[in-house]
């Protein structure tokens, strides 16, 4: 593949072109400096490795400034640019090692809410398993890095790691990705053609492609600079202006009122959960309050309602007093009521369950949650875990996952259950909507961490699956930010932080599948088989010059 093709594998981000030329030259000329470096004498050659290893961990933390509640999803190419100047030309081992620091760099301070409650011993544990996982994206991305149209290869080893994160271990962890820091961005409409894959894709080829641009230009200057620019903005760009029109927020099915339960809690932390009566009463009382206000004709009558996940910690099916506290509720705001409930059978697992409440006939259905979130919701190798940290204890009863996606016919609306960590999954969300989803529901529970960002990351997130699937997305959270979102991933009103509320809101009903909902895992797949390409063609090159030795 000639040069004008490597560079056409990234595109710049929809900024003013000085600052991304300024960008792109400054990453450029430090890793000339440390390629200068590596070619003299030993001492200086540790000080370019030095210098690249500083470089690498300083791309994660531009990363993860990126990331919400920082409006500044552009820092993403650059971030990834970076990274492509500490990896191009170096060998396996050394790019293990700088994607390892670049995984540290982005993810200690991304997953620093993790530690909240429960001490940096889980935190630490985590991020250094996760940056692990990075350090064989760097691996890989080493190894591409000197094929021909390497951008290319390099954006598919990224995806092919993230794939690797949301399934391994203990069921992955998919918190991080390069798409959940594009809510704002320009390159969002990718998610509606291919999911969050092929948004990250594009993110990852527009910062690969602005660092060969920028590395070409700084030897070519006179015959490549404009031409590189170019294709360079025209690529991942392009794609995704190309897409914008699949980005909608008009309604297809009518509207739909709906209102989401933010009930607040009485502290944060894990001892929450010895408030339990406390949680429940407080989104009762709330829900009372909105059907005052609705007889009062301050608000419009919801046609349905959504409480957070673990609104009702205590089971209502074997607790009289919590089941007679809910029915009230729902039978004073007269219509369906979702109720996040945690349910302890005599036998097995515990559930972590949305009961749809009917006024007239209690609870008719439910949906048991399918993500169980590893040493949150249970505990893998809990004997071997309590060595490092006595805080597994805390999750005494382990959760057990659900089967089926929950759809919950609501005011004659289909209303898709994704609880909580769910979110971060791809399959959870479409299959939800491929269930008959109209509308995603997303309750959730972030107590546990306080006034941290992980709210922020995760209404991000669900921002994303709106764009993706083309639906309306109601976040209720017992303290969080809970949000009304419409299907072309915009925010109609969200509450604050640990303040009782309650969002009442007239939202689009969706049914047409969008490309990304109808096609499922295959652009990932079909970005992993490149990926495996790219990591064929290096293999077969390095037996071929074996043997030709």
């Amino acid at each position: 593949m000639s040069s004008s093709v490597t560079s056409a594998a990234g595109s710049g981000p929809s900024q003013p072109a000085g600052r991304a030329e300024a960008g792109t030259e400054t990453t450029a000329g430090a890793t000339a400096a440390a390629e200068a470096a590596a070619a003299a004498g030993p001492g200086k050659r540790k000080a370019a490795w030095l210098l690249r290893a500083a470089l690498a961990a300083v791309a994660g933390v531009l990363l993860y400034l990126s990331f919400p509640p920082r409006p500044t999803w552009w820092l993403a190419p650059f971030a990834v640019a970076l990274l492509a100047g500490c990896l191009r030309g170096r060998r396996a081992r050394a790019g293990f090692g700088l994607g390892f620091l670049f995984g540290l760099g982005y993810l200690l301070p991304l997953l620093v809410w993790t530690s909240e409650g429960v001490g940096p011993v889980p935190w630490l544990a985590l991020v250094t398993l996760e940056a692990l996982l990075i350090g064989l994206a760097g691996l890989g991305i080493a190894l591409v890095s000197k094929l021909p149209g390497w951008p290319l290869w390099a954006a598919a080893v990224w995806v092919a790691d993230e794939a690797l994160r949301a399934r391994a271990p203990f069921g992955g962890f998919s918190w991080g990705r390069l798409a959940f820091g594009q809510a704002d961005g320009v390159f969002t409409p990718l998610a509606a053609v291919g999911g969050t894959p092929l948004l990250s894709f594009g993110v990852a080829l527009c910062g690969f492609g602005l660092y060969e641009a920028a590395r070409i230009a700084r030897r070519h200057p006179g015959r490549t600079t404009a031409a590189l620019a170019a294709v360079a903005v025209s690529v991942s760009v392009g794609a995704a202006l190309a897409a914008r029109p699949l980005v909608v927020g008009a309604a297809e099915d009518g509207t739909a009122v709906g209102a989401v339960i933010q009930g607040n809690v009485p502290r944060a932390g894990f001892d929450f959960n010895a408030q339990r009566r406390q949680v429940l009463d407080n989104h009762a009382n709330r829900t009372l309050q909105l059907a005052e206000d609705v007889k009062a004709g301050r608000v419009a009558k919801p046609a349905f309602v959504v409480w957070p996940e673990n609104s009702s910690d205590i089971d209502p099916f074997t607790q009289p007093d919590a089941y007679a506290v809910i029915d009230r509720a729902v039978k004073a705001i007269g219509v369906p009521v979702a109720i996040g409930s945690v349910l302890a059978p005599e036998t097995g697992p515990l559930r972590n369950t949305m009961i749809l409440w009917d006024p007239v006939k209690g609870p008719t259905a439910t949906y048991d949650k399918r993500k169980i979130q590893p040493f949150g919701e249970r505990i893998p190798m809990r004997s071997f875990v309590r060595l490092f940290s006595s805080d597994v204890d805390r999750v005494r009863r382990d959760f057990g996952p659900g089967k089926e996606p929950g759809v919950f016919d609501m005011g004659g609306s289909g209303i898709g259950m994704v609880t909580c960590y769910e979110a971060a999954f791809d399959d959870a969300v479409r299959s939800t909507v491929r269930a008959g989803a109209q509308v995603i529901a997303v309750p959730s529970n972030n107590a546990t961490f306080g006034r941290t960002e992980m709210t922020y990351q995760q209404l991000a997130m669900d921002r994303i699956r709106a764009v993706e699937h083309s639906r309306s997305v109601l976040v209720p959270v017992t303290s969080g930010v809970s949000a009304v979102i419409r299907p072309d991933g915009s925010i109609v009103s969200q509450t604050k932080m640990f303040t009782a509320d309650a969002l009442v809101a007239e939202i689009p009903l969706r049914s047409t599948q969008t490309p990304a909902t109808r096609l499922g895992p295959l652009p990932e797949y079909a970005l992993v088989l490149v990926a495996a390409g790219g990591l064929g063609v290096v293999l077969f090159r390095r037996i071929r010059a074996r043997r030709a030795a």
